[in-house]
């Protein structure tokens, strides 16, 4: 594994939880709205706070870009996942209170779990391109899969509506984070070729979808709901696209499978918890 890619998708995921924190906390004083309604987004481009959380969100992604660049997707993006612990205590501290005990109990079993799966996997490079079929079946499967949440939010409420909708939001932003990886080389050395490459455009269309969900997801209870699950699709979600669409490899032999499984079902309860959190 890279030593660099690892630094770089730590401070990187850093950057991210100084933002989630603040961008929830703006987001939970607007009224709550229906899932996806961009409405929402509009009236957070007027609050101060909110503004600010794109800072650190917009480094986050830079420096997200070029740890791409030096190590797989199914390396980084788990990686992005130890900003979970980091928000948590940063949100209780916007809302002047301790965190709840739940929330960090729940935090500390995803970290857990993933990590355990990354440790054990392994993730290796593979090809920098995948083909247009693999793209289509990346496409099929994300988006049938964050309808589904969708849906099911439109009915939800409190936690529950947030999980869902953060699962939705993690898919995309590991599909958006499959998108920054082909175009990281030329983002760090010849940005002026991007405009001609379709993945910059797909990625500007995915990042939105997902910035609007992340905010609707915000509203809905405490940041442990939504961001659990945000921060445990998008690195799951990575893995998966990075072994099938751009065919890096895992190590599952002897008890490495066994020991995978075990971190799954652990990273499956974190979601569980996050969707009974309280919302006060």
């Amino acid at each position: 594994m890279s030593l660099l890619a690892i630094v770089l998708g730590l401070i990187s995921a850093l950057f991210f939880a100084f933002s989630s924190a603040l961008e929830q906390h703006a987001a939970k004083q607007e009224k709550p709205t229906r899932a996806g309604d961009p409405r929402l987004l509009i009236r957070l481009l007027h609050r101060p706070l909110w503004l600010f959380g794109g800072i650190p969100d917009a480094i986050g992604t830079g420096v997200q870009a070029v740890a791409l660049r030096f190590g797989p997707l199914a390396l980084v993006e788990p990686l992005l996942m130890t900003g979970l612990f980091m928000a948590i205590p940063l949100e209780a501290a916007l809302e002047k209170r301790k965190p709840h005990r739940k929330d960090l109990i729940l935090a500390g079993v995803a970290i857990v779990g993933l990590a355990t799966f990354l440790v054990t996997a392994n993730p290796r490079a593979g090809v920098e391109q995948p083909s247009t079929m693999a793209w289509l079946g990346v496409g099929v499967g994300a988006g049938g899969l964050i309808a589904i949440c969708l849906l099911g939010a439109w009915r939800a409420r409190e936690a529950h509506r947030g999980t869902l909708l953060g699962i939705a939001t993690g898919l995309m932003y590991a599909v958006a984070a499959a998108l920054l990886k082909t175009i990281s080389e030329d983002l760090t050395s010849k940005p002026w070729l991007l405009l001609a490459n379709w993945h910059l455009y797909a990625l500007i269309v995915v990042g939105a979808g997902a910035l609007i969900l992340n905010q609707n997801a915000y509203q809905s209870g405490p940041i442990a709901a939504p961001l659990t699950a945000i921060t445990l699709l998008d690195p799951f979600g990575g893995v998966v696209i990075g072994v099938t669409a751009f065919h890096e490899t895992l190590s599952t032999d002897g008890p490495r499978l066994f020991i995978e499984i075990i971190a799954v079902i652990l990273m499956i309860v974190g979601i569980s918890l996050a969707s009974t959190t309280r919302s006060k």
